[in-house]
């Protein structure tokens, strides 16, 4: 069981409303490499996970992953609320709207509804791993992308650079916990040698 902490994980005070930034940083929120996804993975891929230290690993990121998710999703509010219609209209913000006013709904920078074919447990120690690597470089590339964005914002600045350095540090985590399996499989072929593989007849 959880013990939930009623404090975000780094601080947001943003002082001044921006729909049209609040939209690419929606991305991050229920993008393809969004929060909302790596939470999802980790948290599901734990479950096929041998290992009982990896399995930790899988679990801790994947919980920090939905303090990440808060951030970002606190980040849009405080960038969309107080919007006058006027702003609205002028900022393109206006087909949001329409569907969720000024709520909070995982979407990508692009329009795109989050979907959990965006991400993949399965159940393979090395593809899970592997794929939890690249998700970590991908989100940490958004997060690149939305601080161009952002440089004279320092308010928003501030909680997507605390963001983007720990995708890094998931990333230096996931690089070990990939290390760990492969010294327990056969470092010859550790596909053949994976506890959960029967090899084919040829």
């Amino acid at each position: 069981m959880w013990s939930y902490e009623k404090r975000l994980q780094f601080p947001v005070n943003i002082k001044e409303t921006n729909a049209k930034l609040a939209q690419a940083i929606m991305s991050q929120y229920g993008g393809p490499d969004g929060e909302i996804g790596a939470s999802m993975r980790y948290l599901s891929q734990r479950y096929a996970m041998p290992y009982n230290e990896v399995s930790a690993v899988l679990t801790d990121i994947g919980t920090e992953e939905l303090a990440h998710l808060e951030m970002v999703a606190t980040i849009v509010h405080q960038l969309t609320r107080d919007l006058s219609m006027e702003e609205i209209e002028e900022s393109g913000f206006a087909n949001y709207y329409v569907d969720h006013t000024v709520g909070i709904w995982p979407m990508a920078a692009g329009g795109v509804p989050f979907n959990s074919c965006e991400f993949q447990s399965k159940g393979d120690v090395i593809t899970d791993l592997v794929e939890d690597m690249a998700a970590e470089q991908k989100a940490r590339s958004t997060y690149d992308n939305i601080l161009r964005l952002t440089r004279d914002y320092p308010d928003v600045y501030a909680p997507i650079k605390f963001l983007r350095a720990r995708e890094i540090v998931h990333f230096q985590r996931f690089g070990e916990a990939l290390r760990i399996v492969q010294d327990r499989l056969d470092s010859k072929n550790f596909y053949a040698f994976n506890p959960g593989f029967d090899k084919c007849e040829e």
